[in-house]
This record gives structure tokens, sequence and C-alpha cells, in this order.
């Protein structure tokens, strides 16, 4: 089957099929069961592989503009029809684990070789927020659109992790959903302890703090409905991407949603205290960061107050490119020792074609959630509207070696001492003996004392990270590589 773009068909007369680069996107057709997920590969066009455009949004070879008329919207509907078809059904499928080593949840590492440790597992992996595809929501405006199948698996990548962001600014770091334990049958493969007992599902007590936070959980779900005035649903994300020269239908790079996330939550007044910065060319300008959170501006990076009067937890989101044309294998150690970290909120990337959230690993392998799954819309407005969809019950994971090289890492910290720690634990996480250019640097300046106008905030949009600087920490006046590449929209590897 091949994989063809709602605004292709929408804005491109004539057949409704697009190359790129003169082939067509190819897919795979084996899918997973609901609640498992489905594994199709080039619904989102992720991971092209020449110029600069990863997300390959950029590549339709439009020959009309302005609105579309009556047979675009017809294709556009038989094209999100076969989307619909096709994103909403699976095969059943399993995952296999090893019980001898850990596997790492958001920071979290789990043994499973006990009863015990594989339901602290299960219940920290489906507590996670799941969005995926979705259908019959609203049109989205400038568009005959009312799903995002085929097309919205990298914005649904990028709202895992906010998501996972404002779990944890406005939750216990260690909460988890206390109706997960509802997912009774979650298909593990070798991951069990052979129990007679385990097939009636051993039930443990709810938390009392946990159950107290659920209009909380509920509230942060709602921020992502499928309706226009949700701060961070589809609707906002798409009309937000509209600077980036992004509309509905398009493909989008992790980078952009990056963008995309940063202006969404500094748009809304429904989140308090939170700011996100997004690295510019592989740098984390620590000067920056400190000036978007400390609103008194009168704190210094070395003060060792802990938080001060208006400092905001920030979420720090770092687009990069590992590899050229696949990963370098030399920087999966240091992907893996990320993952580790508590303070990472997961990964925005995927495999070619398939963009996927990780947030987790084990061993050689990554753990994912995967949004491409088309379910119904959820009326999220309602009262005690069901919460099952936003859950996933399905572990899955993947080699390192298919990972995509082109992602954005993304990290969390809730005040001041929260961001210095992150900046000591990420610069040991990024030392690797096998690989001379760490992933991505710290400096200790602003982007402005290294001729860059303005800072993180305000740069412009790209999909192709740079090559990585020579060093984790650079002092001010010292200039990383990655800063005299210049503007990575030039940059292609080779």
């Amino acid at each position: 089957m091949n994989s063809v773009s709602p605004s292709a068909v929408q804005y491109v007369g004539g057949v409704g099929v697009v190359c790129q680069d003169d082939t067509l996107q190819r897919e795979e057709t084996k899918r997973p069961q609901q609640p498992q997920l489905v594994d199709p590969g080039g619904g989102s066009g992720f991971g092209k592989r020449q110029g600069t455009d990863v997300g390959g949004g950029g590549t339709r070879d439009a020959t009309t503009a302005g609105e579309p008329d009556e047979v675009d919207k017809l294709k556009t509907k038989l094209m999100s029809a076969w989307n619909n078809v096709k994103y909403g059904w699976s095969v059943k499928s399993k995952t296999t684990f090893n019980k001898s080593s850990p596997v790492t949840v958001m920071g979290h590492s789990y043994l499973l070789n006990s009863e015990d440790e594989v339901e602290r597992f299960r219940r920290a992996f489906v507590s996670r927020l799941w969005l995926t595809y979705r259908r019959e929501f609203p049109q989205l405006e400038g568009s005959t659109l009312t799903t995002d199948c085929g097309w919205g698996c990298m914005l649904r990548s990028g709202q895992m992790l906010l998501a996972q962001g404002l779990l944890l600014h406005l939750l216990p770091r260690d909460w988890l959903w206390p109706d997960a334990q509802q997912f009774a049958d979650v298909d593990f493969e070798a991951l069990r302890p052979c129990s007679p007992s385990r097939a009636g599902g051993k039930k443990k007590p709810d938390s009392g703090r946990d159950r107290q936070a659920e209009p909380l959980h509920r509230r942060v779900v709602a921020w992502f409905g499928d309706e226009p005035p949700a701060p961070f649903g589809v609707h906002q994300l798409v009309e937000l991407g509209k600077s980036s020269g992004k509309k509905a239908g398009d493909w989008y790079g992790p980078s952009v949603v990056a963008h995309i996330l940063r202006k969404a939550v500094a748009k809304t007044s429904e989140v308090h205290n939170l700011a996100v910065y997004v690295a510019q060319d592989c740098t984390v300008y620590k000067k920056d960061v400190v000036h978007l959170c400390d609103q008194s501006l009168n704190q210094s990076i070395s003060d060792p107050e802990p938080s001060g009067p208006g400092w905001k937890s920030v979420i720090i989101l770092v687009p990069v490119r590992l590899g050229g044309d696949s990963l370098n294998p030399s920087y999966i150690k240091c992907v893996r020792n990320i993952l580790r970290l508590e303070c990472c909120i997961g990964i925005i990337g995927g495999k070619p074609k398939h963009s996927l959230f990780f947030i987790g690993c084990q061993d050689e392998q990554l753990l994912y959630l995967d949004p491409h799954y088309c379910q119904a819309v959820v009326d999220v407005t309602q009262d005690n509207f069901p919460l099952e969809s936003f859950h996933c019950s399905s572990p899955r994971k993947m080699p390192f070696s298919r990972m995509d090289p082109s992602c954005t890492i993304g990290f969390y910290a809730k005040n001041k001492k929260d961001f210095e720690s992150l900046c000591s634990a990420v610069c040991v996480a990024l030392s690797s003996p096998e690989e001379k250019y760490p992933i991505f640097t710290f400096v200790e300046g602003q982007a402005q004392d290294y001729g860059l106008v303005g800072h993180s905030s305000s740069y412009p949009h790209y999909d192709t990270s740079p090559t990585p600087g020579p060093a984790h920490m650079l002092p001010q006046g010292k200039l990383s590589r990655s800063n005299n590449i210049g503007s990575s929209d030039d940059f292609v590897f080779l």
C-alpha cells in the first residue's frame, strides 16, 4: 500500500498519489490488536533522507492555491475514510521482555523477575498518556479534514511528550493512575513469572493520594481534546504550525513540533508557572533558560537558592540529528543513558516514515508508545468522560538500530535546583568514550553572546539538526562546533 498525505490529495489536482524524491512511500502492513498498537510505516512520511525537511511536509507539488474545490473535498473525504479503515484495525501481537535485565520507563527501572515488579512496571506503563489518531472531530480550519489519520502522528508524539511534562508539573512524580488495574489483560510474552494466582490479576489497594489527584489527571487529558478550544489539541497545534509553513494534512518533523509545543504553552492561560525552552543548533544556553524561568531576573545561575520568586518550571526540548542517513551506533549508549534519567520526559522520534514516542529501553531495544491507531473522538467537555482510550496496555519495543536519527529529546525541571541537577546529570549521560562529539551541549551564556539573534524562543524552525558540538559544557566566550555550522536549513548530510 502507498501512503498519501491528505493535504496532498486535497490541494493537488489530477491523480491522488504523491511521490517524494520520485519514489512512493512504502508501508509495512503488520499491525497489533487494540489495545495493542498499530505498526503501519509510512503514515507520517517521517525520516525523509535528503534535504532539510525531515518531516516530509514540504514536498507537495501544489498546483492550485486557495480553498479546495468540490472534487478536492471529495478526494479528501475518500482519503480520510481510507485512513480511518487503515489505522482502525489490527492483528494480535506480543512483546517479549527479558526478565534478567532491567527495563526503564521514564527514568524508573524495573527488574521483571517477580510478580510485584511486573505489577509495578505494568502500572507505570499504563499510567502514561497515550494520544493517537482520532476521527470524526470538528473540521480543521482551512480544510475539510475531520481526522489526522495518515499525517498527524508526529503531532501526537509531541502531545505525549508534553503530557508527560504536565503530569510531572501538576502531579506527584510517582503518581500512578488508580484505574490502571482495570487493564488486567496486558499481553506480555515471557514477562510474567509463572504463577497460578496471576491469571486472576491480583489487585493492590489504591493510593489515596493518587485517587485525590484524579481531577488533575482528567484536566490534563482534556487539554489534549480534539476540539478547537483545547489548548494542546490537534486544532490548536495545526493553527500554531501555520507560522512554520505547515497546515492541516501536512507531515511535521520533530523540530517543528518542538516549536509548536513551545508556542502552545506560551499561548495558553490554563497552565501556570511553566515555560518551554527549545535548544538552538544542538546547544542549550543556560543563561537564556534562566532568563526564561526567573521572572525577577535578580538571581544568577550560581545562586544556591533552589527556587526564587517568579521562578518557572521548564520543559527543555532539544532537536538533534543522531547521524546522517541512519542512526550513528556510537550515540546509542548516550540515548540509553538519557532515557534512564528521571528528568527525561521522552523522545519525539520514531523509525523511518513512522513517528513514535520513546519512553524507555531495555538492553538494545527502545520502549515506545505508538500513535498509529485511529480511535473515535472523545468529548472531553462532558463530566466523567471515559479515560480508557487515553491509556495503552501494550508495551512495544524496537531495536535502537531502527531509530531514525532525527528526533527531539525532552527534559523537565521543576525549579532552579532541579535545572542545575539536570545540567549535571545530562552532561554525564552524554559522555561517551566511543563518540568524540556529544549529541548536544550546554553553554554558560546566551545565544546572543555567540552572534545569534535572540534565543531559542525566537529562532527559525528547522527539521534537520547539524552535527553536535565538541563539548558538553562550554564556558562563556567559547563556541561549540554546532554554532559554526550556521543555519541548519542549509545543512545537508552527505
